[in-house]
């Protein structure tokens, strides 16, 4: 458990001319700013000291093994094939010195077979005992779930079964997810996490299944599997196919597809792995494809890929939709853009890698001219009298949109530069924020259009192949982002980024930077037009997928434009930076990873306002890089901070400059070390002289009014 010290302070009062000495000691460590709220709370994770999570909903999952700032959770799945109605979830913490209390709550269904650890508070809600620093919790979950996903899944409803005219179905028609005996696709479930600390914390997520399946983090599968895998530009995806099923594309010609996709849609959120899994078309699903989470999906085993919108990259589409997951939410007004986007984006994309005609891809569109859809008002679900309107009509008003905008801007912008900006809005996305960043992109008569096709039941035509020429084949400019070879700036200081090989502790092949939990990290961008026509460009910067800063303006070709992008870390973790196709790994550390091993002062003695440097060597604590903010304290509190970054088995020194403005004797602290300097005046000039320090003037002082004292009674 983490222990504090308190402030103490000794004064001593002399007679005569002899000023007043402080001692003090401060603080062994720097805590959150809040620190000591009382549970229940809640905070955003990683802003106060009291948290609340819930797993399927981070932005990022943390992964500094063995660190002592990170609660580590971690989740075995077991299929139970006697039992098919439920699967097992056994949970284990490891918990870090820094949490003091954390409460758990059980997704709604759970049932709980045993606890070690953790004591029932509530219907669903338990809390840790604090008798293990690993306390474990093992459940059921229903497995076969029909129609509702809680908002975490977004499906293929209209997908291949759609242009197939034989009728989507809604999702309460069949299965989202099910267990048949011989094998299962289940949810994983979430667990909603609310915890006290000391220090900023991140949260680990491991999840295992038990037996032969896989498991993406967000979606799992029971059963014996094949997994084929292919990077697309630093973005793994991760194709599962089951014994049992009978894919009907290629596993080659699936990841072929999703990649290309990967490449094509410049979007935003593209995270380190999207997981894909074939489920055997033989039960009554719902839709034909489901995504859920951030970027686990499944689609049904006999979706093909020259289908006008295929299932595969509709699905994938969705993985890019920050807002369509639980992380993110759309107010109702623009729940239509999720779907109507995902089936747009999945023909377009199979148009334009070549899986399809313009023949194919025009009739994709032109159903949303036709009532029951065209007679919808999107922005208004209470005027859909066909379950699909925002896929069909959807789809073409998204479209035309995207049509319009490119034609306004000589094909300089286009839908996805307005995608990736509602990807980088953090919560609600509202119909306002749409609209602001249609005009942003494309100005005042294309915000017109867009007013007009969702406020209304107005529905566009289906463009032409001559027309579809014009807007979509224009010759762009081509950027090139990347890091400038400058240094990146941390806290206001220039920061050191080590070569991965020389950086024990993190995996991968990318530079690495250590960085203060808290603390602005400044990044060197360069944008350069390498192509032979001028365009605006989008500098974004990028944290495990999600566009946190961006820079946007005009380029002519062959030239460059430079800028600093920022990022402000908040909780411990290890993360993904990119710019462009340039990333390096941040490791996100709290102060509990630096330990302080020695302190010392130059000079000693100084005069009133004369400054002296105090130097703290200090070290990491643990097998992987640290980094903290270092306070310099003295009785008036903290006279300096210092930001610092070492690597493992390493040790640094930092320093500061401080000044003090009265004689006397003042103790600096860092962490917990603690040295002494004097400072001028009379105590000081008792104590330079041989054999005379601060207790032998103590000692001179008290005889000096004892002999007072007696002259003054003989008196």
């Amino acid at each position: 458990m983490t222990s504090r010290v308190a402030v103490f302070a000794f004064v001593v009062l002399l007679v005569g001319s002899l000023p007043a000495a402080v001692v003090a000691a401060g603080p062994v460590r720097a805590t959150d700013a809040s620190a000591g709220s009382t549970l229940p709370g809640d905070a955003a994770l990683g802003s106060d000291p009291v948290e609340s999570i819930a797993a399927g909903t981070t932005d990022s999952a943390a992964t500094t093994g063995g660190a002592a700032d990170v609660l580590h959770r971690t989740t075995v799945l077991r299929h139970r094939p006697a039992d098919p109605d439920d699967f097992e979830a056994e949970t284990t913490f490891r918990v870090p010195d820094s949490v003091t209390q954390f409460e758990i709550d059980l997704e709604r269904g759970a049932a709980v077979e045993s606890t070690a650890g953790f004591e029932r508070i509530g219907d669903g809600t338990y809390r840790w005992t604090e008798d293990t620093d690993e306390p474990t919790i093992r459940y059921t979950m229903p497995a076969d779930r029909r129609g509702d996903v809680e908002e975490r899944g977004t499906d293929s409803g209209s997908g291949a079964s759609a242009t197939a005219g034989s009728g989507a179905g809604a999702l309460d028609d069949g299965y989202t997810f099910v267990d048949t005996g011989d094998w299962a696709v289940v949810p994983v479930p979430d667990i909603g996490i609310t915890l006290r600390r000391t220090e900023p914390v991140g949260i680990e997520e491991a999840v295992t299944v038990d037996g032969p399946g896989a498991t993406g983090g967000d979606i799992a599968f029971f059963g014996s599997v094949t997994e084929y895998e292919r990077d697309a530009d630093g973005e793994t995806i991760r194709l599962v196919v089951p014994d049992d099923t009978d894919l009907r594309e290629s596993p080659d010609a699936i990841l072929a597809a999703v990649a290309d996709a990967s490449g094509r849609l410049d979007v935003g959120m593209q995270g380190d792995e999207v997981f894909m899994v074939a489920v055997p078309n033989e039960v009554d699903w719902g839709p034909r494809g489901l995504q859920y989470g951030r970027s686990d999906a499944w689609v049904v085993d006999d979706a093909t890929l020259d289908e006008p919108n295929p299932v595969w990259l509709h699905e994938y589409v969705h993985a890019r939709q920050r807002y369509s997951s639980a992380d993110g939410a759309t107010a109702p007004e623009v729940e239509w853009l999720v779907e109507g986007q995902a089936d747009y984006y999945a023909g377009l994309l199979a148009l334009e890698g070549g899986r399809a005609d313009f023949g194919d891809f025009a009739r994709l569109l032109e159903r949303g001219e036709r009532s029951p859809y065209a007679d919808g008002v999107l922005v208004d679900r209470s005027t859909w009298t066909d379950d699909r309107t925002h896929y069909v009509k959807g789809a073409l008003v998204y479209g035309e949109i995207d049509r319009r905008l490119r034609l306004a801007t000589d094909g300089d912008r286009t839908l996805e530069d307005v995608f990736r900006t509602l990807n980088a809005r953090d919560g609600t996305v509202t119909e306002a924020d749409f609209l602001r960043a249609v005009e942003d992109a494309g100005g005042a008569e294309v915000r017109a259009v867009a007013e007009q096709y969702t406020r209304t039941e107005a529905t566009p035509e289906m463009w032409t192949r001559s027309q579809h020429r014009a807007a979509f084949d224009r010759p762009v400019a081509d950027f090139e982002y990347g890091f400038r070879d400058e240094s990146i700036d941390v806290g206001g200081q220039a920061w050191e980024r080590w070569p991965a090989a020389e950086t024990d502790g993190v995996d991968g092949t990318r530079d690495v930077i250590a960085v203060p939990a808290g603390e602005s990290v400044s990044l060197p961008v360069a944008v350069a037009n390498a192509g032979d026509r001028e365009g605006t460009y989008d500098a974004t910067l990028q944290i495990d997928g999600r566009v946190v800063d961006h820079r946007q303006g005009p380029l002519a070709p062959e030239e460059r434009a430079t800028h600093r992008l920022s990022w402000t870390p908040t909780r411990p973790g290890e993360y993904e930076v990119r710019v462009g196709s340039e990333r390096l790994t941040a490791v996100v550390r709290s102060a509990a990873s630096v330990t302080v091993t020695d302190l010392a002062v130059t000079p000693d003695r100084a005069d009133p306002g004369e400054p002296v440097t105090a130097t703290a060597t200090v070290a990491a604590t643990g097998e992987r890089p640290a980094a903290a903010v270092l306070e310099f304290r003295t009785v008036d509190g903290v006279a300096a901070e210092r930001p610092v970054a070492i690597r493992p088995g390493e040790s640094a020194t930092v320093e500061a400059d401080l000044r003090f403005d009265d004689g006397g004797r003042y103790e600096i602290t860092v962490g917990d070390r603690t040295v002494t300097v004097g400072v001028g005046g009379p105590l000081s000039e008792l104590e330079s002289m041989p054999g005379f320090g601060v207790s032998a003037a103590l000692v001179a002082v008290t005889a000096a009014l004892a002999g007072a004292l007696m002259a003054r009674r003989r008196c």
